[in-house]
């Protein structure tokens, strides 16, 4: 069986209430097993020859009010495969646990700080780790999403796996804050097959915020005559004709997969108008 040579970030954000999943491996698919996180309860990362059951029993665990590293303990006892296994734990209250068993191809480890704990197996060196958490610290006060991407940047620019990459992942989680609030996660992403899988994840990220970020209110415009008139007129050329301004505007950021920025048509978020502006 293949071994995944694999690096992980598992963190949390207890300001913003966001928990969350980095990784990226030279392995098919790797975001469809390494990353789980649920919000208000925590985030794993399974790897190295994973045990894909680590991922729903260590979050049930979790709920439990376990820490991490007593899921850590009682996930890897009951396991006769633990040797072989690597893991990484972010709890509710931001207590980090990270796993490598010593059966684990070098280089193999991980480090644990403040709210995260970061892995690796078959590394060009320990600085992959390393770089992993001080990207992850030095990143302090930026999105969750943004600071897990950085960290997997700098693990790559460090040294990464010794066999390359294949693939990356992001998975993010709020209570409610997806898409329209109907679900967890603020950030699903993968990059199942790439040369450059964690620039091309950049990219797709990139699409999505644009798509389903959030503007600050003090940074949304007031929609007055001169913006109205633009508007209208970028939308009739547009062929969103319609007497109702509001249901043309309405209609046209439907299509363009824009309507989590929108509210109404009183105010206008910025990014949005740009968009208008370059259709």
């Amino acid at each position: 069986m293949a071994r995944p040579s694999t690096y992980s970030i598992v963190a949390c954000d207890l300001e913003a209430a966001e928990w969350g999943v980095a990784v990226q491996s030279k392995f098919l698919a790797v975001g469809a097993g390494v990353p789980a996180a649920e919000p208000q309860v925590g985030a794993i990362a399974t790897q190295a020859l994973a045990n894909m059951r680590y991922g729903p029993d260590g979050l049930a665990l979790l709920r439990q009010g376990l820490s991490a590293e007593e899921v850590v303990q009682r996930l890897t006892e009951a396991d006769k495969g633990r040797a072989d296994r690597q893991l990484g734990v972010v709890d509710a209250q931001g207590q980090a646990a990270t796993y490598t068993g010593e059966g684990c191809l070098d280089w193999a480890g991980g480090i644990v700080g403040d709210g995260y704990a970061v892995q690796g197996n078959i590394l060009v060196s320990e600085e992959t780790v390393t770089a992993l958490g001080r990207t992850f610290e030095e990143t302090a006060g930026k999105p969750l999403a943004e600071r897990l991407l950085a960290a997997l940047a700098a693990a790559q620019a460090a040294g990464g796996d010794r066999r390359g990459q294949q693939s990356a992942a992001l998975l993010v989680v709020r209570k409610d804050g997806g898409y329209m609030g109907t679900t967890d996660a603020v950030a699903d992403l993968r990059v199942d097959d790439h040369p450059a899988p964690i620039e091309e994840l950049w990219r797709i990220y990139a699409m999505h915020d644009l798509l389903f970020g959030e503007t600050p209110d003090e940074d949304w415009l007031e929609v007055d005559e001169q913006i109205a008139l633009e508007v209208r007129e970028r939308l009739d050329a547009l062929g969103y004709e319609s007497a109702d301004l509001e249901r043309a505007f309405l209609d046209w950021a439907g299509t363009e997969n824009l309507e989590e920025r929108v509210r109404g048509i009183d105010r206008i978020d910025p990014v949005v108008l740009a968009e208008l502006r370059k259709s």
